[in-house]
């Protein structure tokens, strides 16, 4: 293993010692691959001449240091001359860095190469965690370009390079204990896997998603697979006409799924409860949901929902028609918010026009439901205008206000029953809320009420204390006349 990792920074220490050789002059001064060539199992000598360092003209000494034109072995591994031997740990990352972080040497064999890789690396959880080096994933003697077909980091390659330590459960164990092994297992089920192993490599494989230096953990705001992050990182590829076009994908996923109920809570409100694309299409296991898959999914946080449509004559009905359960009347990438005018059959967004005329049965279910409804939601408006304006004018009315607020937990009960295209179910969970929706709003009546009886109240007693008053100052007036009068009488 130590002969092995040798021959890794051979290719970069060249470069810090003396800024690079020129291919030609590498190949007549580099003292170290002729002597190594020589030996009959020098594995790191013969894979290196497939190295892009190699090609770039670094000898040996770029990254093990020493002087690659002496011939003598002392002489070449003389410390003095930056002899370092094979680097360990965080040291070939250091060697590596040496070069990859400088752009004016990087300008000289590679500009498109970003020389910030390491800044970031070290931030991740493989620099953090002092995981992996460099080495790990780009190989050590036979380094290629990630476009190159042999090179680990290529797309057909890569998903085995991840999967050497993340499906190895006694290596994971180490680290993260909780963190599932079986990711290429499900990656395979995918249809990012499935196009894989058939030769396509412009599918989404670890690096697509997970970056390749900036991994962070999925609950880091960093990360690209944090919540927040996914839909945006998906729309990378998804939402890219142009490279979607082989596929006949629609691209306008992402647009339709930010402007509505799901995307403005995570995107906008950073709710993290929220529905991502993951969430309903599977992570590394990511395929399109079928009609059943999806019921199921959306079940997952619509509980309720799901069991109450489980027990309509609409489950039998989608069934027998094949037809997805939620998605048929809510969408699937573009989910509006909900109203109670989605049961108006007069309404513009009478959802059950879609499969329903406008006087046949399920019409006038929808439309008992929506009057039911109707009635609470009226009562309840009026109960809180009554007392919001009994509290503005200082009554006591917090009693009321909880009353109401079981009025209004009952309003959305009753839009989670429509789901069972019952109105007598609907019926039962809202005639005991209209019952104390009326108590509320007499409440806020009596409180308006007493109000006027204690302002007229306060009128009259007000009136009545001037009167008093101007007949008090008028009776000492006149005392004061009278004693006045007796005073100038002789």
């Amino acid at each position: 293993m130590q002969r092995f990792g040798i021959w890794v920074i051979v290719g970069v220490l060249a470069l810090v010692l003396g800024g690079g050789l020129q291919t030609g002059q590498a190949q007549t001064q580099d003292q170290c691959r002729t002597c190594h060539r020589e030996l009959l199992e020098d594995t790191p000598s013969q894979k290196y001449v497939n190295d892009v360092h190699f090609q770039k003209g670094i000898s040996c000494a770029g990254c093990h240091g020493g002087d690659p034109t002496q011939a003598d072995m002392d002489a070449a591994m003389d410390p003095k001359k930056g002899y370092i031997g094979v680097p360990k740990g965080a040291q070939i990352t250091q060697t590596c860095n040496a070069c990859h972080a400088n752009e004016s040497r990087m300008a000289q064999w590679a500009s498109s190469i970003d020389t910030i890789q390491f800044q970031r690396f070290e931030t991740s959880v493989h620099g953090k965690a002092d995981v992996a080096t460099c080495v790990s994933c780009h190989d050590v003697h036979e380094i290629r370009s990630s476009r190159d077909p042999q090179s680990p980091t290529y797309p057909t390659r890569e998903v085995f390079l991840c999967a050497r330590c993340h499906a190895d459960p006694a290596y994971m164990r180490k680290f993260n204990p909780a963190l599932p092994t079986d990711q290429l297992e499900k990656y395979w089920t995918s249809r990012h896997g499935q196009r894989l192993q058939q030769g396509d490599t412009r599918v989404a494989t670890c690096s697509d998603c997970h970056t390749a230096h900036t991994i962070y953990p999925p609950k880091d705001p960093r990360s690209s697979v944090y919540a927040v992050n996914v839909p945006i990182m998906c729309a990378r590829c998804h939402s890219d006409p142009a490279y979607m076009k082989p596929y006949g994908i629609p691209t306008n996923q992402y647009d339709l799924y930010a402007s509505t109920a799901h995307g403005r809570a995570l995107l906008e409100k950073h709710d993290t409860g929220a529905p991502a694309c993951n969430d309903c299409h599977g992570n590394h296991g990511a395929m399109p949901p079928g009609v059943q898959t999806l019921s199921h999914v959306c079940g997952l946080c619509h509980t309720l929902n799901a069991e109450y449509f489980s027990k309509s004559p609409h489950a039998a009905a989608f069934e027998k028609k094949g037809l997805p359960q939620c998605e048929a009347c809510h969408g699937n990438h573009e989910v509006p918010t909900t109203s109670l005018d989605q049961l108006q059959p007069e309404a513009p967004v009478f959802m059950c026009r879609k499969c329903h005329s406008m006087d046949d049965k399920g019409t006038q279910v929808a439309r008992m439901m929506y009057e039911t409804i109707r009635r609470l939601v009226i009562l309840e408006e009026e109960a809180r205008r009554l007392l919001t304006a009994a509290e503005q004018k200082g009554m006591d009315v917090a009693d009321a206000w909880f009353q109401l607020r079981d009025v209004h937990n009952a309003y959305l009960k009753a839009r989670t029953v429509v789901h069972t295209s019952d109105p007598a179910e609907v019926q039962k969970v809202v005639e005991p809320a209209v019952q104390t929706a009326e108590q509320a709003r007499t409440a806020g009546q009596r409180a308006l009420a007493e109000f006027d009886f204690r302002r007229k109240g306060f009128a009259f007693a007000t009136l009545w204390i001037t009167l008093l008053v101007i007949a008090l100052y008028l009776k000492i007036r006149q005392i004061e006349a009278r004693s006045r009068d007796k005073r100038l009488k002789p």
